[in-house]
């Protein structure tokens, strides 16, 4: 029997159908930044919403239509929804509307199902792995050895692409200050070195849309081609070349360099800062990207 997951995160809204034996035949993101304005203990915007709504009636019409119905999809939602304090009215319309029941789930929840999903199929050496999930509203960080399937340390990182940029540019920037990236990076790095790594991995997966979207401009491609994306390698030199390049750049520039998906585009800055820091502090000279996440997490551990 078909299955179908939805994953509802600070920025974008991803939906996967299975068929009866797991296989993926359909995969869909749609970025409505969900998470947008938000701040630390604010509300989901009323255009947020709305967009948002949309796009969940559309993919609860086209779950049914491949034979899953409204009400057997797992929708899951993440970071924003933990922060928002109309959340559960939200998600509660959204029951009402569309028949999807969406759970918000934890930071701890939430790694654990991105850590499902985001190995399949990547060519990663034995040993300790730490997949990374850096999201509109912070960052999931998951260590553990899927050889062994031994116990996994998680911890959940109040950094997120979206968070970030509007905390240290605003939420309608054109050109990025250098003394604003100066404080952004600084506040990055002392979080980061909260992370506690007794188990020093081996290699780094990187999941989620900014880090897919940076990916592939380093591969320099104009359309999405996942095939070349998952199981590439972003390497720290080129997270540098890529920050020092976005700094530069007008918000025009950057929608054109982020010409797969120009929404993401001002809050890749930040992502990159995140990865890059990441990267430096486990000593690894490059991190796995991943198109794997929450969503196949839900449906393989179901």
């Amino acid at each position: 029997m078909a299955r179908a997951s939805i994953d509802i995160g600070s920025n974008s809204l991803l939906l996967l159908v299975v068929d009866d034996d797991g296989a993926p035949v359909y995969d869909q993101v749609s970025v409505v930044g969900l998470g947008k304005g938000i701040g630390h203990r604010g509300m989901f915007a009323a255009d947020r919403m709305e967009a948002a709504l949309a796009v969940l009636t559309e993919y609860g019409n086209t779950a049914e239509s491949m034979g899953v119905p409204a009400d057997r999809i797992q929708a899951v939602a993440t970071s924003a929804a933990r922060r928002a304090m109309n959340a559960t009215s939200f998600f509660e319309r959204v029951k009402a509307e569309t028949r999807i029941t969406v759970e918000i789930i934890s930071g701890i929840q939430e790694a654990q199902l991105t850590w499902s999903g985001a190995l399949i199929g990547l060519p990663i050496p034995s040993g300790a792995v730490a997949v990374v999930d850096l999201g509109g509203g912070s960052t999931e960080i998951v260590i553990g050895n899927p050889q062994t399937d031994a116990d996994t340390q998680q911890r959940s990182l109040e950094l997120g692409s979206v968070r970030l940029t509007e905390k240290y540019f605003g939420s309608d920037v054109d050109r990025y200050h250098p003394s604003e990236l100066a404080k952004l990076r600084s506040a990055i790095v002392a979080e980061v070195e909260t992370i506690n790594w007794s188990i020093m991995p081996r290699a780094l997966v990187a999941v989620a849309g900014t880090a897919t979207t940076l990916c592939a401009m380093e591969l320099g491609l104009t359309e999405w081609d996942a095939k070349r994306v998952h199981g590439s390698r972003l390497g720290r030199a080129a997270l540098r070349r890529w920050i020092d390049r976005l700094l530069d750049s007008t918000k025009e520039e950057r929608q054109t360099l982020a010409a797969i998906s120009p929404e993401r585009a001002d809050y890749l800055l930040a992502g990159a800062c995140v990865l890059e820091a990441v990267c430096s502090s486990a000593h690894r000279d490059s991190i796995w990207i991943s198109d794997g996440g929450v969503r196949h997490g839900l449906l393989r551990t179901s």
